[in-house]
């Protein structure tokens, strides 16, 4: 009974929209981004792929990681781990983090680690774990200031549900936590004795996304709302579409004012990975989506595509504002969208606006209860 209805659960879906946008237009996007690395090895300048960069400090470097109790995020966290820096983990489920500082430990003894839970969606949970990771480091006699800042968290949501502030939760988590994560972390970033690094992890995806809206209900997610459809495919492509054009616009606002590259920018697209974000789409398009990208060898391990990502984290500060696929360091061009600085400059200045609005909101309610 229960596999007649997962089969049932599996042809509605395969009849939807959302579907044919993952089989056809985000596969061609995966496909076209491979060709775009080929060719530039091809037809390309000759270069080898930029060193590591080297962490010439008197202290253990920190890196914070979100998303780092699965998938993608938790590799990172592991190599990163025992590359020697501290390694900060944020996750939703304190079980979670648990398990995973456990599974650290257990492979390097002397990894150094501190874990937080926070809810991206939440910007009150958000703006808690700044002043906690503050704390934490004053208290814990560490130098006030962080190296690396990975923005992994991301979910693939297959029905509404909006956050207390009426955000759509899948924007809210891949895109405004991220943002806002950012604004309230850059002190810390700017802060560092050596020069410190944003890592955003985006995705192949964004490229089916051919024009878009950067207004307030835009970027909230209120403008996708359907009565009847949830239209999960394309919210999470416009989420990485903005998290790209996020990246971008924040190199440029940084070279405004630090032309030094001390805080630098990067995308990183890891690609096709073997990870439990499509938990909520019926179990059989899970396993034909793992099964024809494997036999493409498409799909990647988790702890490969982490490679993609320390390559990032790891290249020398002048690659900023570039937009790394394929792993060993590869950079290609994202697409034309994502390269428009007006829409970029647009989302940004509605970003602001909203991340302005949401410490208005919440500032109020922390004096209150500090007052209490």
């Amino acid at each position: 009974m229960m596999q007649m209805e997962n089969l049932k659960e599996a042809l509605r879906f395969i009849c939807s929209s959302d579907f044919w946008r993952m089989a056809l237009f985000w596969n061609t996007a995966l496909v076209y981004s491979y060709f775009q690395l080929h060719k530039r090895r091809i037809f390309g300048p000759k270069s080898s792929p930029c060193s590591n960069h080297s962490w010439n400090t008197s202290h253990r470097p920190l890196c914070v990681i979100t998303g780092a109790t699965s998938g993608l995020g938790k590799a990172t966290a592991f190599a990163l781990s025992r590359k020697g820096f501290y390694v900060v983990l944020v996750g939703r489920s304190s079980q979670l983090l648990s398990k995973t500082l456990s599974e650290i430990k257990k492979q390097n003894e002397d990894a150094q680690l501190k874990a937080f839970q926070v809810d991206l969606s939440s910007f009150q949970s958000v703006f808690k774990f700044k002043d906690s990771l503050e704390q934490w480091l004053l208290e814990s006699d560490l130098h006030s200031s962080i190296q690396i800042l990975v923005n992994n968290a991301g979910i693939m949501a297959t029905s509404s549900r909006p956050t207390i502030q009426g955000f759509d939760r899948m924007i809210a988590t891949n895109y405004v936590g991220a943002f806002s994560l950012t604004k309230l972390l850059l002190p810390l970033l700017r802060n560092s004795p050596v020069p410190s690094r944003v890592v955003n992890v985006t995705s192949f995806t964004h490229r089916s996304v051919f024009a878009a809206r950067f207004d307030k209900d835009s970027v909230t997610g209120v403008n996708f709302s359907r009565p009847n459809k949830y239209p999960c495919t394309r919210i999470y492509q416009y989420s990485k579409l903005c998290i790209l054009l996020f990246s971008y616009e924040l190199h440029r606002q940084l070279r405004l004012t630090d032309d030094s590259h001390h805080v630098s920018v990067v995308a990183v697209d890891p690609g096709a990975v073997e990870t439990n974000i499509m938990h909520e789409l019926p179990s059989y398009i899970q396993v034909m989506a793992f099964i024809s990208l494997k036999i493409l060898r498409l799909m990647q391990s988790s702890e490969d595509a982490a490679e993609s990502v320390i390559d990032a984290a790891l290249a020398p500060p002048e690659v900023s504002g570039k937009y790394y696929f394929g792993g060993r360091g590869r950079t290609i061009e994202s697409s034309a969208i994502s390269r428009d600085p007006k829409l970029a400059k647009e989302l940004w200045d509605t970003s602001c606006h909203i991340y302005d609005e949401l410490q208005v909101i919440w500032k109020p309610n922390k004096w209150a209860e500090d007052y209490k």
